[in-house]
């Protein structure tokens, strides 16, 4: 029977990077964001859902959702984001356990998942939590880089996830992510050769 570690952080703590390093490694990985994407692209299971409770102003003349629209209205109307939330979370956890079931025969694999601490449904899908850590400041500077977003817009960002304090709560297992990719990579596969040690039945 395959473990599940649940892997998360914060915008800008390098989780996305540290998922990549696992994978290298012949991780199997569940990426929840991407699941997410596939469910809201053209034809997507959620889109019919979506007009028809949050409204049609979030989609565009070809009848794509406009991200761009939904992800303000979400900051804007707190009750915009429950709803999605509500409809989203049953779709994504259903396509994760569908994955699961074709890794049955593996030692661990790895659900990534950046919302994982604030959603007790997806923390029961994993036997550990990894949390990718890095400052505040850091968080600010990588995502100004990679973006273009201002500060005031990361740190609203940032404030719509749970604190790190809490992430830190519910880990265990914490990679501090201040340093090189190469310092991330050695850290990963000393991780990698401990999960492959004690989590092998």
């Amino acid at each position: 029977m395959t473990a599940w570690v649940g892997l998360t952080g914060g915008i800008g703590s390098g989780k996305s990077q540290a998922a990549a390093e696992f994978m290298a490694l012949g991780v199997p990985h569940i990426d929840a964001d991407a699941l997410s994407r596939c469910l809201t692209a053209d034809n997507g299971k959620a889109l019919t859902a979506i007009r028809e409770t949050i409204g049609v102003h979030v989609f565009d003349s070809e009848s794509r959702l406009n991200r761009a629209v939904l992800r303000e209205e979400m900051f804007r109307r707190p009750q915009t984001r429950a709803i999605l939330e509500s409809l989203m979370f049953p779709l994504i956890l259903e396509e994760i356990c569908l994955q699961q079931a074709r890794y049955s025969d593996e030692i661990y694999g790895i659900i990534d998942v950046p919302l994982l601490v604030e959603n007790p449904p997806f923390l029961a899908l994993v036997q550990r939590v990894l949390v990718i850590d890095v400052d505040e400041t850091t968080q600010i500077e990588r995502v100004k880089q990679r973006s273009g977003l201002n500060e005031d817009e990361i740190r609203r960002i940032i404030d719509s996830q749970a604190p790190r304090r809490e992430r830190l709560l519910h880990a265990d297992d914490v990679i501090k992510n201040e340093g090189s990719l190469a310092e991330l990579a050695q850290k990963i596969q000393c991780l990698h050769r401990y999960y492959i040690h004690t989590l092998k039945l």
